[in-house]
């Protein structure tokens, strides 16, 4: 009898406890793993601190039984790691990739299948996916729903955005979970391709402060040839459920065997700038799946591009209500005397960026197709190479190269996808042969193939396609409307900047809340880099287009603070020359500040409220800092002690004048500058809306200390 009660008592403790522990490589991290009455649940502490709940894992199939429960452990093994590698550009110059892992191998006993789930945890967080490996029982399967869950230990603050299959170009709102539901009406505001999914889904990364004081982000890394993740909340007990885009069927991803979801992320530490510093989403990728980088470089840019945002001018060449690519004449139509990318305009741009040390200029609206082109659920609309008859290729072409300036190329797909696959060759070459090395390209409107989401797996293959292709061209990327980064900059470094939020334009249509900025680099930037397209001096719209009354909810001292703040590799002073002609001492922090960086250090931050990065120049002394403020008053306390402390320096302020303010007294500015060491310490008043930007740059020579003041 004892003898059958202990056999009993094993049997009972392989099905019920299969606790498995790992702690992050510093100790303060612990992921617990268990099997719950055969479901795989998993629980996540920092310090003692609960930060994820159990939580249970697991896959719903679609004409299948699914893979929630009934497992056993079939092998578990851990491992650590421990690399650093160097990114092709990024905010550091050198990555640490440092991690514990667990991997589990589940054995579902009634259909005798596997699935294997794995955890990293890293001294910052956790990542974990499903995977697959080869095997006869699961071969082809459909996905019918993702069930991982994040269960939330107390009712946090939440900085949040709808859930949506087609849009995150919404403002952020900030609540207690426990509000979500009473907020979401509110939070949803019209947009040209939105599918809103329900009361309580929100979109990741989702950035979360607890009651007592500890900051936690819900992300996903490596998204490839699978659908995005967005998280419902079961509000009753603080339980995330994730939620994928579906395609035009209903289904949300078709996997074959051996394969592997996206990493789920959670990303835990007792300061927001441990939220900032993480670098857990580039480390779950890839490393760079390209031999030769030396074609991918930074870009600082102008463009023809705000002031049609503002309705001065136009994309289009006519006005026209209807056209039809190859079959409008339009050399027998007649211009609308306002189309903003003809070759005199262009010229102006190029001469400005030739003269003031940029990069690149981006012109929009110079092919043919731009009369009829929103929202008409149009398949053949542009063909990407047929220019309108005021724009002259071959003329820019040389005239740009005369200058040392790349030009941007522009593909608005109007979410015809299938229309741009088929000229995509064609596009890249037209490129290659007319110096254009980037691409800005675009997705606003209802995607086509008709059915299918701007979120799904199937435009997530279509935009990694896009971007693989390029490659061959030797064309970086930057894509607007596209899915949400996630990391993939690591793998494919020619993905230079994604928009995937509400940017600039957005002050153009009614304005951003006051407080957007501090709120992406917790949010959005997780992913990756964001062409925010800062540098907007005259931020009343009726300047340029009088029928336009929205204003820009910033000051200028703020706006030089974006290039610091909102970090990406492609940058662009959005702005007109003629404005910035009238500011150009204020302009000249765009001209000088970096676009790659040594190091990024976080000074200040609170989600909401505001947000102080440094940053060294790569392969430089030179440092730059900004800050960026919300709605309220606030005075910034700094120290320069991350200077070299056997190093004098010369820092210049670019700040809010006292009486500044985003809505009296935008324009309102001062410049100083200070001699300043490691020692030195900054006190400065933020404007509502404001901030403040600062060069610091090595003494060489006594001379130029001469007449400046200590700090």
């Amino acid at each position: 009898m004892k003898r059958l009660l202990l056999i009993f008592v094993l049997a009972m403790g392989t099905f019920f406890s299969q606790a498995e522990e790992i702690t992050s490589p510093n100790g303060k991290m612990k992921l617990t793993f268990d099997l719950s009455d055969g479901t795989p649940v998993y629980q996540l502490q920092l310090e003692g601190k609960t930060i994820i709940k159990s939580s249970k894992l697991g896959l719903e199939l679609k004409d299948a039984e699914p893979l929630l429960s009934g497992f056993t452990l079939a092998d578990s093994q851990t491992t650590t790691f421990d690399e650093t590698w160097t990114p092709v550009w990024g905010e550091q110059s050198e990555i640490r990739n440092h991690y514990s892992e667990l991997e589990v191998t589940l054995n579902q006993s009634a259909t005798n299948r596997k699935m294997i789930i794995r955890f990293r945890v890293f001294n910052d967080g956790l990542g974990f996916r499903y995977e697959f490996p080869e095997q006869d029982n699961l071969i082809y399967f459909v996905v019918k729903d993702e069930r991982t869950e994040f269960a939330m230990d107390g009712d946090h603050t939440a900085f949040w955005i709808p859930g949506d299959y087609d849009t995150q170009e919404y403002d952020y709102s900030k609540s207690k979970l426990s509000e979500i539901r009473g907020l979401m009406d509110k939070a949803i505001t019209p947009n040209t391709s939105q599918t809103p999914i329900s009361a309580t889904a929100v979109q990741t990364a989702l950035m979360m402060k607890t009651n007592d004081g500890y900051y936690i982000n819900l992300h996903e890394a490596a998204l490839k040839d699978y659908s995005c993740i967005h998280l419902e909340l079961d509000d009753k007990n603080m339980i995330f459920k994730s939620v994928l885009t579906p395609d035009a069927q209903g289904n949300m991803a078709y996997m074959q065997a051996p394969c592997t979801t996206p990493w789920r992320t959670i990303i835990a530490g007792k300061k927001a700038g441990d939220i900032l510093l993480s670098n857990i989403t580039l480390n779950l990728n890839e490393p760079c799946a390209y031999e030769n980088t030396d074609w991918i470089k930074p870009v600082k840019y102008i463009g023809v591009w705000w002031e049609m945002i503002t309705g001065k001018s136009s994309w289009a060449y006519t006005n026209l209500p209807s056209v039809k690519l190859g079959e409008t004449d339009y050399s027998k139509t007649t211009p609308n005397g306002i189309h903003a990318a003809n070759t005199e305009e262009v010229k102006k741009y190029i001469d400005f960026a030739a003269e003031n040390g940029f990069d690149a200029v981006l012109v929009e609206g110079w092919n043919e197709g731009w009369e009829d082109w929103f929202n008409k659920s149009k398949d053949y609309v542009f063909d990407f190479v047929t220019p309108y008859p005021d724009f002259d290729v071959a003329e820019l072409r040389d005239y740009a190269k005369s200058k040392n300036i790349n030009l941007m190329m522009h593909h608005e797909t109007s979410g015809s996808v299938r229309n741009y696959e088929r000229h995509l060759d064609t596009a890249y070459q037209f490129m290659a042969d007319n110096n254009y090395n980037s691409v800005k390209s675009g997705y606003v409107g209802n995607i086509i193939p008709r059915g299918e989401y701007h979120y799904g797996q199937w435009m997530v293959n279509h935009y990694l396609y896009a971007i693989k292709k390029a490659a061959d061209y030797k064309i970086m990327v930057n894509a607007h409307e596209a899915v949400r980064p996630t990391g993939l900059c690591r793998t494919y470094p020619n993905l230079i900047g994604n928009e995937s939020a509400r940017g600039t334009e957005y002050e153009a249509f009614g304005g951003n809340n006051v407080d957007h900025t501090t709120i992406l680099p917790f949010t959005r930037l997780i992913g990756g880099p964001m062409d925010y397209t800062p540098g907007i001096f005259e931020t009343h719209v009726s300047a340029y287009n009088p029928d336009n009354n929205s204003q820009v909810r910033t000051t200028i001292a703020r706006q030089l603070a974006l290039y610091v703040t909102m970090y990406s590799p492609l940058q662009m002073a959005a702005d007109l020359p003629t404005t910035y002609e009238k500011y150009m001492d204020a302009f000249q922090f765009i001209k000088d500040v970096a676009l790659d960086w040594d190091k990024s250090l976080v000074l200040e931050a609170e989600p909401g409220d505001y947000i102080t990065y440094a940053r060294k120049e790569k392969g430089s002394e030179n440092w730059f800092v900004g800050r960026t403020n919300d709605e309220e008053v606030r005075t910034s306390e700094i120290s320069f002690d991350f200077l070299n402390p056997n190093q004098k320096y010369v820092a210049t302020v670019y700040a809010d004048a006292k009486d500044a303010d985003w809505k009296t007294n935008p324009q309102a500015y001062e410049i100083k500058k200070y001699v300043v060491t490691s020692q030195s310490e900054l006190k400065q008043q933020c404007a509502p809306g404001g901030g403040y930007a600062i060069r610091i740059i090595p003494v060489t020579d006594k001379s130029e200390l001469k007449g400046l003041k200590k700090l």
